[in-house]
């Protein structure tokens, strides 16, 4: 944005990065004018600022939307790191013992506390690369107990951060040992999703999304329909995994469903392309994994020619270790062919459109949530084209009209 034009917000109370209240205010927040400076000058020469920030000779974009993550448990998998290396699947490693079993074990051991310290920890790690709204899954409980732990997790860093959190059930991430998927399928159903909805009501937690991995071994479509269909009749947006390792017909699901996004698709079919975009179903792409897991990419080219929604998410996880959106956009230009204008309008208005929230975030408009990243360059594609060096780029994050990060 040039020294000629200014962007004015309205500022919100909320807590700094370590949990601490600011001074009560009446603002909310919002981007309240966006114009050439000498007009904005006058339209706002009778009021105060809190803070002016000078970008002359700096590009202003809006913060960045991370539309899939499982950034809640406990137990690093850096061991697992090597057997990949070795040649071992995502499978092979879940079936020695490893994988997703690993990290539920351990993060059903977690204490609550513990669960958070950790992912503040994360949160603010993406916070500092742009990131100012994020997706956040549970899944590495799998049982009633974890799952709401996990969830109590998220839900007090949404109302105690100044990142803006899209909570998501995922309690079918994987099938409980000794349960078959059925099974599992009526537990979460008669079980988990009831005391969803009864906490909701309480206003004690709040859910965003319903979330399935529907893969071969793990959920299949029967069961996948069943518990996605109970979760959107409770009022939960779908936004699950599907067609990731083999091709389930999962895009054709989520498109008959009414579901908001998919994600992964490695092996989404041409038809499932088709039933996507006819229904305004977004594809969430993630370059890392397919990246880590030497998968091969998803269609990305396939999908923008024939008109779907692509977003991008860092799949940030213990498998996944990735909190940078600069390096996915990065990475998904390389891998996936998408252009840079692509790969930033998939890190913003199509990632907060993947979890429902376009109307609100993801672009600089009047009226929107005031969030942005200010990157020292007088051109915003150096964010992409600087493979890893978004953390010298970014000098100021701002989320709700506030500075949350400042270098």
């Amino acid at each position: 944005m040039s020294e000629a034009c200014r962007l004015v917000f309205s500022f919100s109370t909320f807590p700094d990065l370590l949990g601490r209240p600011t001074v009560p205010g009446t603002k909310d927040g919002l981007i309240k004018a966006i114009g050439p400076a000498d007009a904005i000058q006058k339209m706002f020469s009778e009021e105060t600022f809190e803070e002016r920030i000078d970008c002359s000779g700096k590009c202003i974009l809006p913060g960045l939307v991370d539309a899939h993550t499982h950034p809640v448990w406990a137990g690093e998998r850096v061991h697992e790191f090597a057997m990949k290396l070795a040649g071992a699947t995502y499978m092979d490693i879940h079936r020695a013992g490893g994988g997703i079993n690993f990290t539920v074990e351990h993060t059903r051991q977690a204490s609550e506390e513990e669960l958070f310290c950790s992912f503040q920890e994360r949160l603010q790690r993406m916070m500092r690369a742009g990131t100012t709204l994020v997706e956040c899954k549970s899944g590495y409980g799998l049982n009633l107990e974890t799952e709401l732990k996990m969830l109590r997790v998220i839900e007090r860093a949404r109302r105690q951060l100044p990142i803006g959190i899209s909570a998501t059930y995922c309690g079918a991430h994987s099938v409980p040992k000794g349960k078959t998927a059925p099974e599992a399928a009526d537990e979460i159903i008669n079980s988990h999703l009831p005391k969803l909805k009864e906490l909701g009501r309480s206003g004690e937690i709040h859910v965003d999304n319903i979330d399935v991995f529907c893969e071969k071994g793990v959920f299949d479509l029967s069961s996948t329909r069943r518990i996605l269909q109970s979760g959107k009749e409770m009022g939960l947006q779908i936004n699950f995994h599907g067609d990731e390792l083999h091709p389930m017909k999962a895009a054709e699901l989520g498109a008959e469903l009414g579901a908001q996004a998919i994600s992964h698709l490695e092996e989404v079919s041409d038809e499932g392309i088709v039933a996507m975009a006819m229904a305004r179903c977004s594809a969430v792409l993630l370059p890392t994994t397919a990246y880590m897991l030497r998968l091969k990419q998803p269609r990305a080219r396939k999908m923008l020619d024939e008109g779907v929604i692509v977003a991008l998410g860092s799949d940030f996880n213990p498998n996944a270790y990735c909190f940078s959106m600069p390096v996915v956009m990065h990475l998904a230009c390389v891998n996936m062919r998408m252009s840079m204008p692509e790969a930033l309008a998939a890190a913003t208005i199509n990632a907060a459109y993947a979890l429902g929230k376009s109307d609100t975030h993801g672009s600089l408009e009047v009226g929107k949530q005031g969030d942005l990243i200010i990157i020292n360059s007088s051109r915003w594609e150096h964010l992409i084209y600087q493979f890893g060096g978004h953390h010298e780029l970014i000098e100021y994050v701002v989320a709700k009209g506030k500075v949350i990060y400042k270098k």
